[in-house]
Formats: structure tokens, sequence, C-alpha cells
């Protein structure tokens, strides 16, 4: 008996040795190829790339471009960040191609506001994920990626909007003066978001004040207010047990608000400073329930879509719906034009300050 064990260490020792001279993912790169520099303190970064209470793991500015891609599979403060988002995104299409095949989707005038939802919720993923990817790279690079990032979220919140109105929403809350102004307020407070957002952005400088936040989380609760008004409306007025869809909306609230609590306070790494550098951030957390609650969206619309999607064109209209999805583009571009016009004068601000040093 002893002598079979000693062989089966002897053969798990020689099988280990041969694994072990196998080449690592770093040595195949071309040796030409310039890899990530080590992470460094926050002391060793401009003050514009530091984050409060996170005391290491930032990557060196002025790397080459290829570095920060390769940082996608290194060890830094925003890996998680990165990759909170970039694993949502196969998720939801997973569970977009699962509902699809379970309840039925065809590419329709019904189901435009669906489909825009999904466009929405990639595009905002992708742009936060890219920010968080590269923004270490210069002063300019840091300004340009969330700018960018504030756009897809203003997208993401205008797509929520399309979706609650024709998929979740009542005929008694529709016919309220809220309903009837419902998506060009949606709209609107989209693009103020952006707007106070990009502002707020280029205006104060770290450590940023209170004022900052406020630029933020303002705008942001006034349009999810908004957004989400016809799903409220709905889980109080509609039996739960006559919906299935009730429950996923619930969840997605929940999801939100302890998204924006993480989103608005730098908990835990407040209390345990340098002891969240790499993982447990309150932004990081905040990722992950917004990504849960996309995941309830999507799921709960679907559900929705599939109830409604007979009688959609007659209670709404066609026009309606086309010039709904048309404001979709629309808004991207001004939201667009809205990031370019403050990466102008923060290009010039940039411009003055080399010239001064």
């Amino acid at each position: 008996m002893s002598g079979d064990i000693l062989q089966w260490v002897r053969t798990l020792t020689l099988n280990m040795n041969y694994f072990a001279h196998l080449p690592r993912p770093w040595d195949i790169v071309p040796t030409s190829l310039q890899l990530p520099s080590p992470t460094v303190k926050a002391s060793q970064v401009p003050s514009l790339f530091r984050e409060p209470y996170i005391l290491s793991g930032y990557r060196p500015v002025k790397q080459n471009w290829r570095c920060y891609l390769l940082s996608l599979f290194q060890r830094h403060n925003e890996s998680l960040n990165v990759w909170t988002h970039l694993l949502a995104g196969p998720v939801l299409l997973i569970r977009w191609s699962a509902n699809a095949g379970a309840l039925g989707y065809t590419l329709d005038t019904a189901s435009l506001p669906l489909c825009l939802f999904m466009v929405s919720c990639l595009t905002c993923l992708l742009c936060s994920a890219t920010a968080h990817l590269l923004q270490s790279h210069s002063e300019h690079a840091h300004y340009l990626f969330f700018c960018m990032d504030y756009v897809g979220i203003a997208v993401y919140q205008y797509g929520c909007s399309l979706g609650h109105y024709f998929y979740a929403s009542e005929t008694t809350w529709r016919e309220s003066c809220v309903g009837q102004l419902f998506l060009p307020g949606a709209a609107f407070c989209a693009w103020l978001f952006c707007a106070c957002c990009c502002f707020a952005k280029f205006r104060y400088r770290r450590p940023y004040p209170l004022q900052r936040k406020i630029y933020q989380v303002i705008p942001a609760t006034l349009a999810y207010l908004l957004d989400i008004s016809p799903v409220v409306h709905r889980l109080l007025t509609v039996t739960w047990t006559q919906e299935y869809s009730q429950l996923f909306h619930a969840f997605q609230i929940a999801s939100f608000m302890l998204a924006a609590l993480f989103f608005s306070c730098p908990i835990p790494e407040r209390f345990f400073p340098g002891h969240c550098d790499f993982g447990v951030q309150g932004h990081q957390i905040f990722h992950l329930f917004l990504a849960l609650c996309t995941m309830f969206q999507l799921e709960a619309l679907f559900q929705d879509y599939a109830r409604r999607r007979d009688t959609l064109v007659e209670v709404f209209g066609e026009r309606q719906l086309w010039w709904a999805c048309v404001s979709f583009p629309a808004l991207f571009l001004c939201c667009v034009l809205t990031a370019v016009i403050t990466m102008k004068h923060v290009n010039e601000q940039l411009q003055a300050k080399q010239e001064r040093e």
C-alpha cells in the first residue's frame, strides 16, 4: 500500500515538473512588446489619478497604450472595475438569447424599445470598462474616457426609460401629467446628467469637494426618479401574483438602491484605508450591484414584452414608437457633442498648464 502511495507521489511530482517547464502567458508575448510596469503607490502618480483611501495599486502614467490594454490581465486597483463590466456584457447577451428562445422575439416595431434597451446596456458597460482600463495613460486620456463614460450612462438611462414606458407602464399612469411628459423629460434628464458630470469633471480638482458629488448625484437622482416612476406605480397598483415580472422589477430597484449607496459613500475603504486597494472598494461594489440591476431589468422587460407585444402597436401607435426610437440616437449625439465641448475646454486648460510648466 505504501509503495503505491510513493509511486503516486513520484508520478505527481514528475507531472508537476513537466508543467513547470511549460511557457507562461507572458513568455509567449514577443520581447518587442512592452509589458505593463509594476503598480505604484498613490504618491507616485499625479493627484488626478488618486482615489480617496486607496493607497496603492496605481498604474504609472505615460506608458505605451499597449501596456494599459495588457493591464487587463494585471492586478491593479482598477482590475475589478473593468472585469465587473466586461463579464456583465456576455452574461446579458446569454440571458437575451435564452429569453428570446423561451419567450419568442422578432425584430419589429413592437420590439424596438427592448432592442434599444439592450444596446444602451452594452454601450454603458463598454464605455465604463474602457474608461477604467485606459484612463491612467495621461491626464487627457483620463478626462476623455470618463466623459465617454458619462455619455454611456446617459444613453443607458434613456434606454431604461424607453423600456419602462412601453412595456411596464399602466394606462392610468400614462394619462397622468408625469406620463404625458415622461419621454421628453427622460431625454432631458439623461442629457442633464451627462452635462453636469462633464462640467464637474472639468471644473473641480482633487481632492474633490462636496460640490462635485452634488453635480453627479442630484441629476442622477432626478433621472432615476422619473425613469422608475412607471415601474413604481405598477408595483403599487397591480397585484404581484398576476405578473411574473413584478418580482424582477422589485429586485432591480433594490439593486439600484444598494448601488447608489456605494457610489455615494466610499465604503468600506473609508474605514480600512490601504486594505481595499485591490478589491472590495465601494466603486467595485457599485459596479456589481449595477450589473445585477441591469440583469433584473432585462428579465423583467422581456417578461413584459412577451405579455404586451401583440397589443403594443395598437396601444401606443406605430408613429410614437418610431419617434421614441429616433430620439435615442438624437440623445446620443447631443451627449457626444456635450463631451466634445467639454474636451475642448479641457485641452485648453491642459495646454495652459504645460506652458506654465
